[in-house]
């Protein structure tokens, strides 16, 4: 099996769920950190080398192989490395709903959340510019929403998990940015089942803290 480089910034959620991923299933995962705030993908060599949109996480496969997208490069990992800890159904159906909620967290959920996250605790409010600031409130109401989504899913979910009544990759790819949603300003008391899943999933055999 081809050898996996991980090259991320250790506060992005969407890297840390590949790393996630990884521990999970007991695959070997070599890091190589960049730190954003410095501009260090920016670079002309990461450009040139890792990726020539200048964003983290990419998953490199083997020698060459480059892998952007956070959640794709989860998806590679289960697959290829298959084990007791399967994080992809088998059923048709099951596959689709945890693809369902995989693009649910990119477009509906990371989008605010995670967003709220690096403005407020990361960048700090002081430094945002004014229209960034204009899209706190409404970015606010978009994490509400998607929590409360998740909090009435799980509270009728089978096994407390997304899909299937187990742990898949739609949970760990949600847990990534819930799991720390409190650094942009929302409290999970709020969202009891949403809570209770996070500390089911932080028990897990194979776990790995942000």
């Amino acid at each position: 099996m081809a050898s996996l480089i991980l090259h991320e910034d250790p506060v992005s959620g969407n890297c840390y769920k590949i790393r996630l991923t990884a521990s999970l299933l007991s695959v070997p995962l070599e890091r190589r950190l960049y730190n954003i705030l410095k501009g260090e993908t920016r670079t002309p060599d990461f450009l040139a080398k890792v990726s020539p949109y200048g964003r983290i996480p990419v998953l490199q496969v083997g020698d060459a192989a480059l892998l952007p997208e956070s959640n794709a490069a989860c998806h590679y990992i289960a697959e290829a490395y298959q084990s007791s800890c399967n994080l992809i159904p088998a059923d048709l159906l099951q596959r689709a709903q945890m693809l369902q909620w995989m693009f649910f967290e990119q477009n509906q959920h990371e989008v605010n959340i995670a967003t709220l996250r690096f403005w407020l605790s990361i960048i700090g409010e002081d430094n945002l510019t004014a229209g960034q600031r204009s899209q706190i409130a409404g970015k606010r109401e978009g994490g509400r929403a998607a929590l409360t989504y998740m909090n009435e899913h799980l509270a009728k979910a089978e096994g407390g998990w997304f899909v299937g009544g187990r742990l898949t990759l739609a949970d760990i790819c949600l847990f990534a940015y819930t799991h720390v949603a409190d650094e942009g300003g929302f409290d999970l008391n709020e969202w009891p089942h949403v809570q209770t899943w996070c500390k089911k999933l932080a028990a897990h055999s194979g776990f790995v803290a942000m």
